[in-house]
């Protein structure tokens, strides 16, 4: 998009300048809108938020991309005269929204500023015509995203529902006849407002027939969805489940103009429209909508603070008291002071200011930050970016200059910008925590004030032509200047936004995959955890016979219809429930616990009763948990003839497992999990990892078992539940000989925050395996384990914890990844294995770091952050460790740094 942005600028700029023709353009003149152009696209190009969008694998670049072209696009057809050939530019403008749609709707926000460049070439501007037009635009806004993008589907949903349904015909006829109908209109319309020369009709109407065929794009998602790919998201493959689709749905909503605060509580459930599924020979009713009902006076106009699962960061944002009702006051506050002031300026003063770090919650650099003594672990993060607010200051003399010289395109820049920025927020309304740093939403307003950074070097040549007498070097003069701005961001930000030589989200897919034993299921938490499984399954090919299941989505009966089919060389999912009782709406989407005086019962039964309708089982339109504790037999020679217990475990297979449910029911996903458990028998394994295994609502961890980065599930019971239950051998081989760690190693390549988490994992997981082998060298009071394929004679298990440890900082060392809440764990075990030495070294590193950290953060007044909590652990958890072996002197050094900490921490 980087060479539709000069384009735009120099457009811009031309008025700016007063060239209203192309024969006032003189070389001089060129010279100076060059360099605007320049400036203004490199410092977008090299941006904070751009790059990273540019370089992630998401729709924010793409979308950013079509913005570009729309705005270059009406400004070029602002400045050609023939309004024939003027027009084909606003149709192709349309026909670019059109196929936006299918990528991000950012696109729409651009319409009022569009809107306003329309209005200044066509009217005489006046007030009352200023906000006619802004009203207009508004109206095309709601057109396309009301009734264009779930409107016409929802319609055409609405004429299948009736062929189908009222008039007996064949699937699809609904459809079609509603295409042809709009077709019809559409041509008809045309054609009578060319015949009676109603221009501003005709273009409208092609306008919104080219929007249409942009936005036939999605009949992508249709077809592909009906060839059953074996990632189906949704499954669209009809008119209602693809309505439900482009209405997104499956998202759920945030209230935007009114709603609930966070504090208010549900008191009853209004239904609303019927759900329609796809049946034999007509769509069936198999859900309704419905939305919460409140008491009087729990609701409000604009709601901000409304997450009821953030209640405690509401509360400590807003200073409330326990049970105290936000204002309406308060509730504005948290809007201009938090999802403004600190999610969304913060992140415009990284891009065009500086930037603290890649920490989470990392603030912009002020001017009091620029030469300020840090820690070295914050001047070492590739992260820290400080441009000295060059051009931010830049962006400033820019937007005074255009508001002096041109205050009509000073409206559509600026108006450009708040859209893009200010507005997507208050629109967003996103709650106070998010899973990560959110700026790339916001990159369309660092492309708009990338066009006051442009028109910074217009400012400064006509400054310096006024002592120089010479426009031309003048011009050569301001850009030179202005070129500050770009260098010292590309310089900055090339080292935290080169992504050579990383490959570890690939190996850390491989290794998840890789620790499943053959035709196995592994459980997923989310998004993060499941993509690179994904992505190493469909492309490189990896582990095909391994199924992955998420449990985000196994909440759904789309999804769990997917799991009845085989998917790669993975055979389709054992249950004993059919695809019906999973349905949608349906009784089992959530089975609230009922005290029916059942101490405990089995879940073969259950599952059993639940195929057959049971109605003991059944309250209202619900089933029901009859117990808090639910249990299976098993027939012990069984799983043992199998071979699935690890050496030496057989002892600990158990009469019977017991599980307790952990909330106030099962969800259909803990469902499909039990269903799946109790139908498998054990023949295909199953593993979780740790996000999937802290989201099913019945305790499964003592009967889970680590093999590497996933545990796997089985009859055996960890015989104490303070230690880790590790299948020793198999994960020492799985780890040290089966898992890749390509460029962990390297310090030369970057590793961001996400990143820096997976190697946490694996670092954590490694600590696990030497802290098993040693706890079983000392249990077994005998220096001899057994031979492990790949590792030649017989070892020593403590030998193998050694090993295994030194491995672990060998293959992600400090130098590359720096030392994390990890690092206490590893000391502890260095010491175990006998390797003192290494232990204080490491020791001694951690903890003076730690403890830099700590002042910097607590001096600095930024409160208890994440970052400030890891650097207290890892001091706290030092000392302990060093006391523990004999080492004092050092231990007190950090065990009064630690009290220090926490007691100036409680003068704050």
């Amino acid at each position: 998009m980087c060479w539709q942005a000069p384009w735009s600028i120099t457009l811009l700029g031309r008025k700016l300048m007063g060239i209203s023709k192309l024969n006032e353009l003189t070389p001089d003149k060129t010279w100076v809108l060059m360099g605007a152009g320049l400036i203004g696209s490199l410092t977008y190009t090299f941006s904070d938020s751009f790059w990273f969008s540019a370089v992630e694998g998401e729709v924010y670049g793409m979308s950013s991309f079509f913005t570009a072209i729309v705005v270059w696009g009406v400004l070029k057809w602002d400045v050609i005269e023939d309004e024939s050939k003027a027009n084909r530019w606003l149709i192709l403008i349309a026909y670019i929204m059109g196929l936006s749609i299918g990528i991000h709707m950012l696109n729409l926000v651009t319409v009022p500023a569009l809107g306003l460049i329309y209005y200044f070439k066509k009217y005489q501007p006046s007030p009352w015509g200023i906000i006619a037009a802004l009203a207009l635009s508004v109206g095309i806004v709601i057109f396309i995203n009301d009734l264009i993008v779930p409107g016409l589907p929802s319609l055409a949903g609405a004429f299948e529902l009736f062929f189908v349904n009222n008039l007996g015909l064949p699937f699809g006829s609904g459809v079609i006849v509603f295409f042809l109908l709009v077709v019809g209109a559409l041509i008809f319309g045309i054609r009578y407002t060319h015949i009676h020369d109603k221009t501003v009709f005709n273009t409208f109407l092609l306008a919104t027939t080219f929007i249409l065929i942009g936005y036939c794009s999605y009949a992508t998602i249709v077809i592909r969805s009906n060839f059953d790919p074996p990632i189906n998201e949704n499954a669209p493959k009809d008119v209602m489940s693809f309505v439900r689709y482009l209405k997104r749905e499956q998202y759920g909503s945030r209230p935007l103009l009114y709603g609930p605060y966070f504090t208010a509580e549900p008191i009853g459930v209004k239904y609303t429209d019927a759900v329609y599924t796809k049946g034999k020979d007509k769509y069936e009713i198999t859900d309704r909508k419905f939305e919460y009902e409140y008491e009087p006076g729990q609701q409000s106009i604009l709601p901000r603070a409304w997450n009821s699962e953030h209640k405690e960061t509401y509360k400590s944002i807003l200073g409330l008291k326990e049970g105290e009702k936000p204002t309406f006051s308060q509730n504005l506050y948290f809007m201009f002071r938090h999802q403004i002031g600190t999610m969304y300026v913060r992140y415009f003063m990284w891009n065009y200011a500086g930037r603290e770090s890649d920490e989470q919650g990392a603030d912009w650099l002020a001017p009091p930050q620029w030469f300020e003594k840090v820690p070295q672990a914050l001047a070492e993060n590739r992260g820290r970016n400080n441009y000295f607010m060059i051009p931010f200051v830049l962006g400033l003399i820019g937007m005074f200059y255009q508001f002096l010289k041109d205050t009509k395109n000073f409206a559509v820049v600026g108006l450009l910008f708040i859209m893009l920025g200010v507005a997507i927020v208050v629109y967003l309304n996103s709650p106070p925590v998010e899973p990560r740093e959110r700026d790339y939403i916001y990159a369309g307003s660092t492309y708009a004030f990338a066009f006051w950074i442009g028109f910074a070097v217009i400012a400064i040549a006509e400054f310096f032509n006024r002592y120089l007498k010479n426009l031309k070097t003048s011009a050569v003069v301001a850009t030179v200047l202005a070129l500050s701005a770009p260098t010292l961001m590309a310089f900055n930000n090339w080292d935290d936004h080169d992504r050579s030589d990383r490959f570890f989200s690939v190996d850390s897919a491989k290794n998840y995959l890789a620790t499943c034993a053959p035709n196995a299921i592994i459980f997923t938490g989310g998004d993060n955890d499941t993509f690179p499984l994904w992505y190493v399954q469909e492309t490189e090919g990896f582990r095909t016979d391994v199924r992955v299941v998420v449990l985000s989505y196994f909440n759904t009966d789309w999804y769990i219809d997917q799991m009845l089919r085989p998917a790669y060389e993975s055979k389709p999912f054992p249950f004993s429930l059919s695809l019906k009782d999973y349905q949608q709406g349906g009784p089992n989407d959530y089975l609230p616990f009922a005290d029916l005086k059942i101490a405990s019962i089995d879940a073969k039964q259950y599952i059993g009763l639940l195929s057959k309708n049971y109605p003991q089982l059944r309250n209202g339109d619900r089933n029901i948990m009859p117990s808090k504790i639910m249990t299976l037999d098993i027939d012990k020679a069984d799983v043992l003839s199998k071979g699935i217990i690890p050496k030496g475990m057989d002892s600990l297979v158990v009469d019977r497992m017991q599980w307790r449910l952990l909330k106030g029911g099962l969800e259909k996903k803990d469902l499909a999990i039990l269903d799946l458990i109790v139908t498998n028998n054990w023949e295909r394994p199953l593993y979780f990892n740790n996000t999937s295994l802290s989201q099913i609502n019945f305790d499964l961890t003592p009967y889970t078992i680590q093999e590497g980065m996933a545990m796997r599930l089985l009859p055996i019971k960890n015989p104490d539940p303070r230690k880790n239950f590790v299948s020793s051998e198999v994960m020492f081989d799985n780890m040290i000989n089966k898992y890749q760690y390509r460029g962990l190693d390297n310090p030369k390549v970057y590793y961001n925050e996400d990143y820096r988490g997976f190697v946490l994992n694996h670092r954590s997981a490694l600590n696990d395996l030497a802290e098993s082998l040693i706890s079983e060298y000392e249990s077994e009071n005998q220096g001899v384990a057994e031979k492990i394929s790949a590792e030649g004679p017989v070892q020593n298990k403590m030998e193998m914890a050694r090993k295994a440890i030194l491995f672990n900082l060998e293959k992600m060392p400090d130098a590359a990844v720096p030392y994390d809440q990890t690092i206490p764990g590893t000391v502890e075990l260095l010491f175990k294995v006998g390797e003192k030495d290494k232990a204080m070294e490491i020791a001694k590193v951690a903890g003076e770091r730690a403890d830099e950290m700590a002042t910097y953060l607590i001096s600095s007044g930024q409160g208890v952050t994440l970052e400030l909590r890891k650097s207290l652990f890892v001091l706290g958890d030092l000392q302990r460790t060093l006391h523990e072996n004999g080492e004092h002197e050092l231990a007190k050094k950090f065990e009064d740094a630690y009290e220090k900490h926490v007691a100036n921490l409680q003068i704050e």
